[in-house]
């Protein structure tokens, strides 16, 4: 018999960090800031949100990080602080913490990003991958094979990334570039830590992933659990619109 604990209790409470909301949400990630909030807030659980800005500390307490994607001017901006940070995040990935980086912080979680005018700014290594500036963006609706089911997405990037493994990709392209346009790899996953250049934002359209995250953050925090089921017809129905789309 399954001792696994089924969720739907106020006795669960996950910390929910937003790193950089300001500097790193071009493409509005905050979106997936708010799904998992709601998701885990539809089962009874309470969420504390902390936003982690540039000189803030990073709560010792978090479940969750989250980050999203800026501009080149962006990356530079955060570039010197997420450095000061860098020891404390690959303490916290090695001990297990969710985190979902989406675009120009997945690329700052590698090793560099080098601008298209040959300028690089240094990463924390935390994800084993470097990305330069390509001459092209790679524009458009995206969907991904991973092990929580299809993603469907989109992705505006002219970052080309290449893994030190292929095998430690977040998904497999069936449609779009993924990290670089020739592999067929999609952003990468260590630990319980996500990079990927899936833009939505990426959880609205797949609640699978997002509840993988939750479950994940909970079994971290409270030994495993069962997440209890939820409605996601509206989601599932959004998901085949987006993946019907053309690229």
């Amino acid at each position: 018999m399954s001792m696994d604990k089924p969720v739907r209790s106020s006795a669960y409470q996950l910390t929910l960090v937003h790193l950089y909301p300001k500097e790193m949400n071009i493409y509005g990630d905050t979106g997936n800031r708010l799904v998992l909030q709601k998701r885990a807030q539809w089962r009874g659980m309470a969420v504390e949100l902390k936003h982690v800005g540039v000189g803030d500390a990073i709560p010792a307490d978090a479940d969750i990080i989250i980050g999203g994607g800026g501009q080149d001017a962006g990356q530079g901006i955060i570039q010197d602080d997420l450095q000061e940070k860098a020891a404390q995040l690959t303490s916290m990935a090695e001990d297990g913490v969710v985190m979902l980086m989406i675009c120009g912080l997945y690329q700052l979680f590698g090793r560099s990003f080098t601008t298209h005018e040959g300028d690089v700014i240094q990463g924390i290594g935390l994800l084993p991958l470097e990305t330069r500036g390509g001459d092209t963006r790679m524009i458009g609706n995206t969907i991904y094979d991973t092990p929580y089911g299809e993603v469907v997405g989109y992705e505006n990037h002219s970052g080309i990334t290449t893994l030190d493994d292929v095998s430690l990709a977040f998904g497999t392209v069936k449609k779009g570039d993924g990290n670089n346009g020739r592999d067929k790899t999609e952003g990468c996953r260590v630990h319980n830590v996500f990079g990927t250049y899936s833009h939505g934002p990426v959880l609205v359209k797949n609640p699978a992933f997002a509840d993988e995250l939750l479950r994940l953050a909970l079994t971290h925090k409270y030994g495993a659990v069962n997440l209890s089921e939820l409605d996601n017809s509206l989601e599932q129905a959004a998901q085949a619109v987006a993946a019907s789309r053309p690229r």
